[in-house]
C-alpha cells in the first residue's frame, strides 16, 4: 500500500501545483487512499519531497533531485515494485507497470542517468522509453532484468 500511494503522490505533485500536506491529503483521499495528514507527513520524508517557490508568493511540492547515497536502491526497490513486462519495437522500450505505477518507475529510470535513455513518457500502467539505438535498447533491457530479478 505504501508503495502505490508513494507512487500515486509522485503522480500528484507532477500533475499538480500542491502547496500544503492538507491539499495533498485531500487529493489523496479522492484517489482512493486514506490518509492522515500523518501519513502525508511522514511520506514527504520518505519520498525528501520539497518545496521550491513558484513566484506570486506561491510554493509546491517537488522530488528533490539532489543525489544521496541510498537514493539509487530506493529508485530499484520502486522498479521492482512496480515492474511487470517489458518489450521493445527498435529504439523504443516499452515497460508495463503494475496499475498507477508507471510514473513512480518512469521516475526511477529517469533518475539512474543511464545513457542510453534518452527520455520516459509514462501512462497509467505503461511506459515509452526513447533510447539512442537498437543496441542500447537491448542494453537496457538487460539492466532493467537484472534489477527486476535481484528482487526475486
Amino acid at each position: 500500500m505504501k508503495v502505490s500511494r508513494h507512487a500515486k503522490i509522485i503522480e500528484l505533485i507532477s500533475q499538480y501545483d500542491i502547496e500544503t500536506q492538507e491539499e495533498l491529503a485531500e487529493y489523496l483521499n479522492k484517489a482512493g487512499f486514506k490518509v492522515t495528514q500523518a501519513t502525508v507527513s511522514r511520506d514527504i520524508r520518505d519520498l525528501k519531497l520539497t518545496k521550491v517557490s513558484e513566484g506570486g508568493g506561491k510554493q509546491k511540492y517537488v522530488i528533490h533531485r539532489q543525489e544521496e547515497p541510498g537514493m539509487s536502491e530506493k529508485y530499484m526497490r520502486v522498479l521492482r515494485d512496480g515492474y511487470v513486462s517489458m518489450d521493445m519495437a527498435q529504439n523504443i522500450l516499452v515497460i508495463k507497470t503494475v496499475s498507477g505505477m508507471a510514473m513512480a518507475v518512469a521516475v526511477a529510470l529517469d533518475s539512474m542517468k543511464w545513457n542510453e535513455v534518452v527520455g520516459c513518457i509514462a501512462g497509467d500502467d505503461t511506459i515509452m522509453c526513447a533510447i539512442r539505438t537498437v543496441e542500447d535498447t537491448a542494453a537496457v533491457m538487460d539492466k532493467i532484468h537484472k534489477i527486476v530479478s535481484k528482487g526475486e
